[in-house]
C-alpha cells in the first residue's frame, strides 16, 4: 500500500521547492479559472488530465458525477457550485464523466444498492439518464446522456443561471476514456468531439 506519508514527505522534499513562488501566489490570493465537477472515481484526476497547476480548478467531486437540481437550503455541491461562480468568478464549468463508471454501470444494469441506501438515494439524481439511454446496459451511452442530464441541472442553480445570462461563464460536458486517455466534448446536440488528437 501506498505510504501517505511517505507522498508527503516526497512532495514537501521535490515538489514544493520547485513551485514555491507558485505556492507564495497562491497563500495570497485563489482565482480558479474552472469548477471541475468529476466523479469521485480515483482514476479521475483533474489535475493530471487537464495539465493544470495547482489554484487554476476549483474541483468538486461527487458519485456519478451528479449535480443536484437547485433547491432552497443546506447543500454542499450547491453551495460549492455557487461560491464557484458567484464569489470566484470562474469563466468556465466542465461536468466531467468517465468510462467505467461505477456509478453509471451500477445504473446500467439495475444493480441491486439495497445494501448501500445512500448510494442508492444519490443515484436516483440519474433517473432521467437511465430513462432517455437507448439501451438497458449501455454504460457509455448512460455516461454520456448523464453529463448532458447534469449540465441542465446546472442551469438550474440561481448563480449559474445569472452567469449564463451575462454570459461570464460556459458550460462543458466531458467524457474520459480512462483506457485510452481520450477526452470527448459533448454538445447538447450532434456528435461528441474529440478535445485534441
Amino acid at each position: 500500500m501506498h505510504s501517505l506519508a511517505t507522498g508527503v514527505a516526497r512532495f514537501q522534499r521535490d515538489v514544493f521547492p520547485a513551485k514555491q513562488e507558485l505556492f507564495a501566489r497562491l497563500a495570497a490570493q485563489h482565482s480558479p479559472h474552472t469548477l471541475f465537477i468529476g466523479c469521485s472515481d480515483a482514476r479521475v484526476v483533474p489535475e493530471l488530465i487537464t495539465g493544470c497547476e495547482p489554484g487554476e480548478l476549483f474541483v468538486v467531486r461527487t458519485a456519478g458525477n451528479l449535480v443536484p437540481a437547485y433547491t432552497p437550503g443546506a447543500d454542499g455541491v450547491t453551495a460549492s457550485i455557487e461560491y464557484a461562480v458567484a464569489q470566484l468568478g470562474v469563466t468556465d464549468v466542465v461536468v466531467c464523466g468517465h468510462s467505467a463508471c461505477g456509478a453509471m454501470t451500477a445504473l446500467a444494469h439495475g444493480h441491486d444498492l439495497s445494501g448501500a441506501p445512500a448510494v442508492a438515494d444519490w443515484l436516483r439524481l440519474a433517473d432521467a439518464s437511465v430513462a432517455r439511454a437507448a439501451a438497458p446496459g449501455d454504460v457509455p451511452a448512460l455516461v454520456r446522456h448523464n453529463v448532458l442530464a447534469q449540465l441542465a441541472n446546472l442551469a438550474t442553480h440561481p448563480s449559474v443561471a445569472r452567469a449564463l445570462a451575462g454570459r461570464k461563464v460556459a458550460l462543458r460536458g466531458w467524457v474520459f476514456d480512462i483506457g485510452t486517455g481520450r477526452v470527448e466534448e459533448l454538445a447538447a446536440t450532434g456528435p461528441a468531439a474529440p478535445l485534441a488528437a
